[in-house]
């Protein structure tokens, strides 16, 4: 039984303007409010990705990071993306890159027939032990992560915005170091969770933010 559902996505900039028009055109959704925090509306509300307004620039790798679909790297690039580490050097089948204020994201160039008109296919998180998350968030999402040995990672398939998008747990030697810029948000009980091993961060009126066992935060709703 699932202790939680998926409701959105959220990311931190400096500069909310940039960044919501850079966000919204790379996955395909549209500005539908400007002001901080922007928020970006796509076909349901599971698509809502907001652009939340921080004060700190990027420090460090990101540890929780987007993985999109693009017609080409140019495209992003045009945009204001910045490539890190093409694909025709690292021999992965996709290219790492930067958006405007330096968040890691990964782009996968797909056939034009293949190009969905949402652009977000994926999730990619850092962890101690990744195992263990995708377990913890499994349980909590009620679903079974698979292992992808190509990859080296553990995958949750079907829980976040659409059956497409997936959550990629990955193990890293480095230990987390700041605040991530990418989190989602869940509608579900913050008691049930804090006795599954979360830990309160702290109280909003509309929601409460906790931490994973690894520390990463996210925001807790009541159901709808």
């Amino acid at each position: 039984m699932a202790l939680v559902t998926w409701q959105d996505l959220c990311v931190d900039a400096v500069d909310v303007v940039r960044m919501s028009r850079f966000w919204a055109s790379v996955s395909g959704l549209e500005v539908a409010d400007p002001e901080a925090p922007a928020r970006l509306r796509g076909p349901t509300s599971r698509h809502t990705l907001w652009v939340n307004e921080v004060d700190r620039p990027r420090h460090a790798k990101n540890r929780v990071h987007l993985d999109v679909d693009c017609a080409s790297v140019d495209e992003l690039v045009a945009l204001g993306a910045t490539v890190t580490a093409p694909a025709e050097q690292t021999g992965l089948g996709w290219t790492r890159m930067a958006d405007p204020e330096g968040n890691d994201f990964c782009a996968f160039v797909r056939l034009p027939e293949r190009l969905p008109s949402y652009r977000l296919h994926g999730i990619g998180i850092d962890c101690r032990d990744a195992r263990a998350q995708a377990r913890w968030w499994g349980d909590l999402f009620g679903a079974e992560p698979t292992y992808e040995s190509q990859h080296d990672c553990w995958t949750l398939t079907g829980v976040a915005v659409d059956e497409r998008m997936t959550l990629d747990f990955a193990s890293v030697p480095e230990p987390r170091s700041k605040p991530n810029r990418v989190h989602w948000d869940v509608q579900g009980d913050v008691d049930e969770l804090l006795a599954r091993g979360a830990t309160r961060l702290w109280d909003q009126p509309r929601w409460t933010v906790l931490a994973d066992p690894e520390g990463n935060e996210f925001c807790v709703f009541a159901p709808a």
